[in-house]
């Protein structure tokens, strides 16, 4: 916190400084007996009304009283990474759309408007990297009209808790009804580590063959999921066989130096026997042959056993990212 020469906190942020990377202390009004204080870092999205709002690294905002500020200062807009390879927010968004492509896709300034007959919300979403070209509004008026003509509900994926993630866009949403459905992270790391592990019985294929889909957790899986699994500059499908389906599969796509891990699943009958760590060992050392030096993969806040596997393959999360549903304007279902 901010203390002047007197020894007084000091509060040195404005409305002025929306957008920032902040950290406020705030006097605690939920009750109880003397002075208590509540510590938040985040961005500051808004300040309207004697109210701030600041958004933290997981996308949950915070409403603040101006009133019970007793310190603030604008702090770095990023903190230092302590392990794992350096990269821009910008860097990893593109490498991650890149590995997961949409059948349709447009371009609204710098959004991009996805669509994949509804297969993932990641290929069905607008991925906001710059400005639309357009006020606000009317920008999210044309997403809902572009999805609108698919039968598609609109989503827009955004990100947190980086240098240069939108949420400042995050809050703007809210404040327009645009629902928050699903938050995960993306993590990454130095690839050679992930490699250390034996990769022996493991199949590889550029193909997702009647077996690797056997395991795959989404059942029926289409054509257009197909053309979807099967993008990237490129793609790799391991598949460790079993009896009647194959005891794991994993997904990997190379794309310069990066590798991204997705899609590993194992039989949960088989599971703590390291057959997880298996597979993505031969993705990896594939990835390494192909010139790749540095991994990322996306997992979802509530995979406990994924989230401890990945620690201890040496991965970090780098940033948050959010996917946000359009208000149902009609009072019913649109999908």
């Amino acid at each position: 916190m901010e203390i002047s020469a007197a020894g007084r906190l000091v509060v040195r942020i404005s409305a002025a400084d929306v957008g920032k990377r902040v950290s406020v202390r705030c006097l605690d009004e939920t009750g109880g007996t003397g002075e208590k204080f509540t510590d938040t870092v985040g961005v500051l999205t808004s300040w309207d009304d004697g109210v701030l709002r600041v958004t933290r690294r997981d996308g949950h905002s915070v409403r603040i009283a101006e009133s019970t500020l007793v310190a603030g200062k604008v702090v770095p807009a990023e903190p230092a990474r302590r392990r794992g390879p350096a990269a821009s927010y910008t860097e990893l968004a593109r490498i991650a759309a890149r590995g997961w492509r949409p059948v349709e896709s447009e371009w609204l300034g710098e959004w991009e408007l996805r669509a994949a007959s509804g297969y993932t919300r990641r290929a069905n979403s607008v991925l906001p990297l710059g400005d639309p070209g357009l006020p606000l509004d009317e920008a999210l008026a044309a997403v809902r009209r572009w999805y609108g003509e698919r039968g598609l509900p609109a989503y827009v994926q955004t990100a947190t808790g980086a240098a240069g993630t939108q949420e400042v866009l995050c809050a703007e949403l809210e404040t327009r009804g645009w629902a928050r459905e699903v938050t995960a992270e993306l993590w990454t790391g130095a690839l050679a580590p992930v490699a250390d592990s034996p990769g022996e019985g493991v199949v590889l294929s550029r193909e997702a063959d009647a077996d690797w889909l056997a395991r795959y957790q989404r059942k029926g899986v289409s054509e257009v999921a197909l053309r979807v699994l099967g993008s990237g500059p490129s793609v790799w499908f391991a598949t460790v066989p079993g009896e009647d389906a194959p005891a794991a599969i994993g997904r990997c796509v190379v794309d310069g130096r990066w590798a991204g891990f997705a899609a590993v699943e194992v039989d949960p009958a088989l599971r703590r026997r390291g057959l997880a760590s298996t597979v993505m060992a031969a993705l990896a050392q594939r990835a390494l042959d192909e010139g790749a030096s540095a991994a990322w993969l996306q997992v979802e806040s509530d995979n406990a056993g994924a989230r401890a596997l990945y620690e201890r393959l040496g991965f970090a999360a780098h940033h948050a990212y959010h996917h946000y549903r359009e208000p149902d304007v009609s009072g019913g279902a649109r999908w």
